[in-house]
């Protein structure tokens, strides 16, 4: 199934449960509990709770973006634009964007 497909059934799914009108600060919560699954799974090298972990974060953000009148698709391109041009460096395995190395370093 393609991503437009899947956003759309999570929508409506949220709909159908009566997420989509729920508080969005505790479905915040629900992001960082499937944050939290993420970093166990990766602490175990457990790559299927990991694929599991992941596809539960982007359901719960969805479920935020829709919650908040935002769509994945608008909230991921903002994010592109912005990071787009972005220069920086690998530090120690992380990526440092160039500001923040010359506050830091």
């Amino acid at each position: 199934m393609n991503l437009k497909i899947l956003v759309k059934n999570v929508e409506q799914w949220s709909i159908d449960k009566g997420l989509d009108q729920a508080d969005s600060s505790k479905q915040f919560l629900k992001v960082a509990e499937e944050n939290g699954e993420i970093a166990a799974a990766l602490a175990r090298g457990d790559k299927k709770a990991l694929k599991d972990g992941i596809g539960d974060e982007l359901v719960t953000l969805i479920i935020l973006g829709q919650q908040n009148g935002l769509t994945l698709e608008e909230c991921l391109n903002t994010a592109y634009q912005e990071i787009a041009g972005r220069k920086g460096k690998m530090i120690d395995g992380v990526f440092i964007k160039e500001e923040d190395i010359k506050e830091v370093f």
